[in-house]
């Protein structure tokens, strides 16, 4: 796994990102006769002509890259929910709008191998890509509201790429904030500030002047 040494800290991918969302389940429209696939994640089918059947992500792409299947749309990417969306994200400076935890991923393998079965893509591409920049200015936002007084960071509807891009900064500013308060820093900083103090009294005049 990509990432730090410290497995608290530890960042996937994003291909491992893609890799897991590729488990997610779609809807897709067979153009086969198949019988049921017995799999380690699962059962799926049996496939038959036109009739919709859903699957794991990465089983529909392999399908359809035969042209074997369509790929049904999610409901959430059509233009007039992401349309909703981000307007309430707009509207929320505050809060994240749920949307599918790999909702970035899956979108990407959708346009880059279904295209032709997401009605209205360049749109839909193009209002997903306006979500992501909403939500990384609140990520922004929130980041210069951090203090030392900030031991808890809750954030609700976040998604997976989000997650695992912005966690780290958190993990690493809460830590550097409790570092700075912890006794012992604040213990070595009195030192510090006592030794420069009794530095400068020892820099007075070694000998008395002499009278004129």
């Amino acid at each position: 796994m990509a990432g730090q040494s410290d497995p608290s800290l530890s960042m996937f991918s994003a291909a491992e990102v893609e890799f897991l969302a590729e488990d997610e389940m779609v809807e897709i429209v067979p153009n086969l006769n198949m019988d049921t696939l017995n799999l380690i994640c699962g059962d799926f089918g049996p496939f038959r002509p036109q009739m919709a059947t859903s699957v794991p992500l990465w089983l529909a792409v392999a399908l359809k890259k035969r042209g074997k299947c369509t790929i049904r749309s999610p409901q959430w990417m059509s233009v007039e929910n992401l349309t909703q969306v981000l307007e309430a994200e707009r509207d929320s400076p505050a809060q994240f709008q749920p949307l599918p935890f790999h909702y970035v991923e899956i979108s990407r393998l959708l346009f880059d191998n279904a295209r032709d079965d997401i009605p209205d893509m360049y749109m839909a591409r193009s209002l997903i890509e306006d979500i992501r920049d909403v939500r990384f200015h609140k990520f922004e936002t929130g980041l210069e509201k951090i203090s030392s007084s900030t031991h808890v960071v809750k954030l609700k509807n976040l998604s997976a790429m989000e997650v695992n891009i912005v966690r780290p900064f958190f993990v690493r500013a809460l830590q550097a904030f409790a570092k700075h308060d912890s006794p012992q820093m604040i213990h070595h900083q009195q030192d510090a500030m006592s030794s420069r103090q009794t530095h400068v009294q020892d820099d007075g005049p070694r000998r008395d002047l002499r009278r004129r």
